[in-house]
């Protein structure tokens, strides 16, 4: 998730996907991380005004609000194999 200190649109994000992440966890691996756009010149200017963004998979998913069943959607869909076996969700560390 995109965010920057102060930002009460991003604490409310952060609840929304915490929980998700935690409702999901038995089926479900996922990894949450937080950039500040305020320690890279170029992530401030471009994401300004529009944070939090929040990526599933390597793509855009929400700008400003998360919702739980966007969000569960999802990730259901990236964890889901493709033809060759494959997820779109990133390996555990």
């Amino acid at each position: 998730m995109l965010m920057k200190p102060g930002c009460h649109l991003c604490d409310e994000a952060r609840v929304v996907i915490e929980a998700t992440r935690d409702t999901l966890a038995p089926r479900i691996h996922s990894v949450f991380e937080e950039v500040n756009i305020l320690e890279d010149p170029e992530l401030a200017r471009r994401y300004a005004e529009a944070i939090p963004v929040v990526f599933v998979a390597g793509r855009q998913h929400a700008i400003w609000r998360v919702s739980s069943e966007r969000l569960t959607q999802a990730l259901e869909k990236a964890a889901k194999p493709n033809l060759f076996g494959r997820t779109r969700m990133k390996e555990a560390p």
